[in-house]
C-alpha cells in the first residue's frame, strides 16, 4: 500500500511510474516547449506572505462561499476531461470526495461519466463545464440536461477555440478515439497494474469514453481537437439568455475581455490559461489575478486555476485577489498515484497546509484574507 501523499510532487512521481507513459504525458503535458507549465507554479513561489504574531489563531475556519454555494474549503476540483485515464472510475471518485468536503467539482463536457450521475454522487456539489461544440443541437441538449439535473452553475470554457500544439501527445500517439499501434500496446504491457485494473472496470462498466457524448440523443462522437470556435460574443449572449442560473466564463486573462464579459451578464470570471495547455506564450495564471481584479472591481467573484500545487498556493491566490481556487493536475496526480486514497490524501494535504498558512498570516477565516496579507503590502519587494 502506498504511503500517505503529503505533496503533489510525490503523487506526480508515483503516477509517472504507475501510468502508461502516453496517459501520464496527456495529464502532465502542456503546449509547445511547456515553458508556461513551469511558470504557472513558479509565479506562486514568487509571492511572499507576511507572518503576523500575537493573534489568537487557535480556531481556524476554512469554510467559504462561492456563487451561492457554501463550501467546506476555499478550493474545489477543476473541470477535466477523460479523467478515467488516471484511474478507473475517476469521475465517481472525485464526486464522492467533493461531497465529503462540500467543495465544487467541475464536471467536464468530456467527462467519463454522465453529468447526471456525477451531480448525484457529488450530492449537488458540482458545476457543469460547457464547450461550444460544433454541433449546435448537442450543446443545447447539454444545457438542458444540466438544468434538469439540478446544476446551478454553468462554466463556459472559452480558451480552446482551436487545438494547441502538444508535443508529448504527438510523440506518444495519444488521441481520441485512440489509435492502437505496437508502441501503444507495448506501453500498456509495461504497466500491467493500470492495464488490468482498467480492463476489469471496463468489463463491468464499459470502456472509458466521454459519456455525455455517448448518452446524447444527437448521435455524435467526441473528437479530441475539434473546433470550439463557436464560443464568440454572440454565443455568450445567447447562452446568458438561455441559462437561468449562475454563469461563469473560464479561460480569461485579458482585463479588456474581463470587462466585456462582466457587461454581458456573467456572474463570475475564471482566470485560467487551461493549465498551460493552450497558448504557451500566455502569462502565468497567478500574475493575471491582479490586473483582472482591478478591471472588474470587487463586486464580481474571481476564480483561478493553473499551477496550484499546495495549500500555501491557495492562500496566496486568495490574498492576491481571487475568491476561490480550483485544482486540476494536483488532483489527477493523486488519482494516478493511488486512486481514491491518493485523491483524498492530496485534498487533505491542501486543507491542512491552507489552515496552517492562514493561521501564520494571523487570520482565522478565509474571508479575512486579502492583499494586506502580502509582504509587498508591508513594503517588502516581491521575491525573485
Amino acid at each position: 500500500m502506498a504511503s500517505t501523499l503529503y505533496t503533489v510532487e510525490h503523487a506526480r512521481r508515483l503516477a509517472r511510474s504507475r501510468l502508461p507513459r502516453m496517459m501520464f504525458d496527456y495529464i502532465d503535458g502542456g503546449s509547445g516547449d511547456e515553458r508556461l507549465y513551469a511558470e504557472n507554479t513558479r509565479a506562486f513561489e514568487k509571492i511572499e506572505l507576511m507572518p503576523r504574531v500575537l493573534t489568537n489563531v487557535a480556531d481556524r475556519d476554512l469554510s467559504s462561499h462561492i456563487l451561492g454555494m457554501e463550501t467546506g474549503l476555499p478550493f474545489g476540483i477543476a473541470p477535466m476531461g477523460m479523467c478515467a485515464i488516471s484511474t478507473p472510475g475517476a469521475d465517481s471518485i472525485m464526486a464522492r470526495e467533493a461531497a465529503k468536503r462540500r467543495i465544487p467539482l467541475g464536471v467536464s463536457t468530456a467527462a467519463s461519466a454522465t453529468l447526471e450521475s456525477i451531480i448525484e454522487q457529488a450530492d449537488g456539489y458540482a458545476w457543469f463545464q460547457l464547450y461550444a461544440d460544433p454541433a449546435v443541437e448537442f450543446v443545447d441538449e447539454l444545457v438542458g440536461r444540466a438544468e434538469a439535473s439540478g446544476y446551478r452553475v454553468l462554466v463556459l470554457t472559452v480558451d480552446v477555440p482551436i487545438s494547441s500544439f502538444r508535443i508529448r501527445d504527438l510523440q506518444s500517439g495519444f488521441g481520441f478515439p485512440m489509435k492502437w499501434g505496437l508502441r501503444q500496446l507495448f506501453d500498456l504491457a509495461c504497466h500491467p497494474r493500470w492495464s488490468l485494473a482498467t480492463l476489469a472496470h471496463s468489463l463491468s462498466h464499459g470502456m472509458p469514453q466521454p459519456m455525455n457524448y455517448a448518452t446524447s440523443s444527437q448521435g455524435i462522437s467526441f473528437v479530441r481537437g475539434s473546433s470550439r470556435a463557436r464560443a464568440d460574443w454572440d454565443f455568450l449572449h445567447r447562452l446568458r439568455d438561455r441559462w437561468p442560473h449562475k454563469l461563469v466564463v473560464k479561460g480569461v486573462q485579458a482585463p479588456e475581455d474581463a470587462v466585456r464579459i462582466k457587461a454581458a451578464g456573467a456572474d463570475a470570471l475564471y482566470v485560467s490559461n487551461h493549465g498551460a495547455r493552450q497558448m504557451n506564450a500566455a502569462p502565468p495564471a497567478m500574475t493575471s489575478i491582479a490586473p483582472v481584479r482591478a478591471a472588474i472591481g470587487n463586486d464580481m467573484p474571481l476564480i483561478v486555476d493553473g499551477g496550484v500545487r499546495s495549500g500555501e498556493h491557495v492562500i496566496k491566490a486568495i490574498a492576491s485577489g481571487a475568491d476561490f481556487v480550483m485544482i486540476g493536475r494536483s488532483a489527477m496526480f493523486g488519482l494516478g498515484a493511488a486512486g481514491a486514497t491518493g485523491l483524498a490524501d492530496i485534498l487533505d494535504s491542501f486543507a491542512r497546509e491552507a489552515s496552517s498558512v492562514m493561521g501564520l498570516a494571523g487570520k482565522t477565516k478565509i474571508g479575512d484574507i486579502d492583499t494586506s496579507c502580502l509582504a509587498v503590502a508591508h513594503g517588502y519587494s516581491a521575491g525573485d
